[in-house]
């Protein structure tokens, strides 16, 4: 079911944004070569809880970290551990922080040192992808505008969309309805309405779309083994527009 949120649950959304947002400052101050991801996860557990608040994404499922520590080939759900991050790799953080009973959600991918063009490419169009997915967002308009978007984008620039995972909508759960692919066709599916809480977060491949799960059962990577870069913000649905939960107010449209 599809949840309307109150001037009350979107000012308690908002805190818990604001919080995912100083997570990510946090612990963007300690990622670089040579600190292990696992050390990444302490960052932001400690982070999180000294602010009263709780990590989404620990035992959500199962999951056994606050954070999800995502790298090179890996799109989604890395789990953090020894692996230590080292020069030339990109990196992808993903961040739940959950205040009085209500989430967000956001995403983030880094370079580390120097990369390929074509790397750094893939980094900043996907989030370019983002932006260009939320300048659809607005009341009366569709679920599939946005996936459109993002994926023509994606195209143009010769990067792929996985279509197995997609964004989600907000709230008193981490993930719920409605799904917001990063693929489709403009004016289908659910029309948005203000107050919608949704999470968009393109996941785009340097080489094709096919991905894979590994026997974690969380960690998903590219099938050919080529980078995966992610970016995501909690946004909610404005009667002109959106206000990102998750970032700078600078950030936000109305």
């Amino acid at each position: 079911m599809i949840s309307i949120k109150s001037e009350r649950e979107i000012k308690l959304m908002r805190e818990a944004g604001k919080l995912n947002y100083l997570t990510h400052e946090e612990v963007k101050k300690y990622l670089k070569a040579g600190i292990t991801t696992k050390e990444l996860d302490k960052i932001a557990y400690d982070f999180i809880i000294s602010h009263n608040a709780k990590p989404s994404f620990l035992n959500y499922e199962g999951y056994p970290a606050s954070i999800c520590v995502s790298i090179n080939d890996e799109v989604v759900h890395g789990i953090p551990g020894k692996r230590i991050i080292k020069n030339g790799d990109i990196v992808s953080i993903d961040i739940g922080v959950e205040i009085h009973g209500y989430h967000s959600d956001a995403a983030r991918t880094y370079i580390i040192g120097e990369v390929a063009p074509e790397v750094r490419d893939l980094v900043n169009n996907t989030e370019k992808a983002l932006m260009i997915g939320l300048s659809k967002v607005k009341e009366g308009a569709k679920i599939g505008d946005i996936g459109a978007a993002i994926e023509e984008f994606a195209h143009k620039h010769g990067l792929s969309v996985v279509e197995e995972l997609v964004g989600h909508g907000v709230g008193t759960d981490i993930h719920e309805d409605p799904d917001v692919p990063n693929y489709g066709k403009a004016g289908t599916g659910v029309t948005l309405k203000a107050g919608m809480v949704i999470a968009v977060e393109p996941m785009l491949n340097l080489g094709e779309r096919y991905v894979y799960m590994h026997d974690d059962d969380w960690t998903i990577s590219t099938d050919d083994e080529l980078p995966s870069a992610h970016f995501e913000h909690t946004v909610v649905v404005t009667k002109d527009g959106y206000k990102i939960l998750t970032g700078d107010i600078s950030d936000e449209k109305e």
